[in-house]
């Protein structure tokens, strides 16, 4: 699940205290305001604690100021226990994010997993005053990946055929991966899996990709949109029982900041953004590009800016 938690309170206490004082202070409102100006002078758009969401966050920020609307950013705030009550309390106004992680954030029983039901199920449940736009085709899904040579041994293409060997395998990612529902819990209630032993990691990070690829791990909970699973050739396995919910990157923003300018123009990327597009982007992040560079290229390649 996309969400790269913070393992202590205080970072989550210092966070908070950085982002208040940034705070709109409006109320919320009931929708877009039709002359397409703004309620407050300023948009705050965050993004979540890594490369991927800061770039999301910088095309969406150039598309809005593209359309002369003023944008204050507010990037790698934190997880979205952080994130959330911002948008809440207006410490910030605009946020890129995945659908299906929203869902799960916000309702941990839901079984919703297609792209039209997470959205369905996803608008009704959103905390008073935000809204969820219209979703990318781009997704960055949770993936369980073994390596190239593992899915050859033992003839693995899906979740389900790992059921042989489980209990011989070891398990890597964060630590909320062993206790949540599109995790190891998950894992075991849907799929009936019982794995021989779990190790934690980072979130899909360094650490993960790097037991991977020396067997320290023979299964890691991945994201498919990595640059690393083309590079180490990770196999990843097809989720045939519809654990993992469909993370389509949707922009949730305050409705008091809505406009009919800033709907058109945040949906215009949004309609334009794919999951490939969202690996090449990934890929020139780790080869050092910046990420203002990355969306200001992609815009210009879509005739958005």
């Amino acid at each position: 699940m996309k969400t790269r938690y913070f393992a202590a309170a205080a970072l989550l206490s210092a966070a908070l205290v950085t982002i208040a004082g940034c705070a709109s202070g409006n109320p919320l409102g009931n929708g877009p305001a039709d002359n397409g100006k703004a309620k407050s002078s300023t948009v705050i758009i965050g993004s979540l604690n890594y490369p991927e969401s800061e770039v999301l966050a910088e095309i969406y920020s150039q598309a809005l100021q593209g359309v002369g609307v003023k944008v204050e950013e507010k990037f790698n705030i934190g997880a979205r226990e952080i994130t959330m009550p911002a948008l809440k309390d207006g410490s910030i106004d605009l946020i890129p994010e995945y659908s299906g992680s929203v869902l799960t954030f916000l309702d941990p029983k839901s079984t919703a997993s297609s792209p039209d039901d997470v959205m369905a199920a996803l608008k009704p449940i959103l905390p008073s005053g935000l809204v969820a736009l219209d979703p990318a085709q781009a997704q960055d899904s949770d993936v369980l990946a073994v390596t190239e040579s593992t899915a050859e041994k033992y003839n693995l293409k899906t979740v389900s055929d790992l059921s042989s060997v489980a209990s011989k395998f070891t398990v890597g990612g964060n630590p909320e991966f062993q206790t949540r529902q599109a995790g190891i819990v998950g894992l075991k209630s849907v799929y009936g899996l019982t794995f021989g032993g779990y190790k934690n990691l980072d979130e899909a990070g360094p650490l993960t990709v790097s037991a991977l690829a020396n067997g320290q791990v023979q299964v890691a909970d991945m994201f498919s949109t990595d640059p690393a699973m083309d590079e180490k050739h990770f196999v990843a396995l097809e989720d045939d029982k519809h654990l993992f919910a469909a993370q389509n990157v949707t922009p949730i923003i305050a409705k008091s900041s809505l406009t009919s300018t800033i709907q058109t123009a945040l949906n215009a990327v949004s309609a334009k953004l794919t999951t490939p597009e969202l690996i090449s982007l990934n890929e020139k992040l780790s080869q050092g590009q910046s990420f203002q560079q990355a969306a200001t290229d992609w815009l210009k390649a879509k005739g958005l800016k």
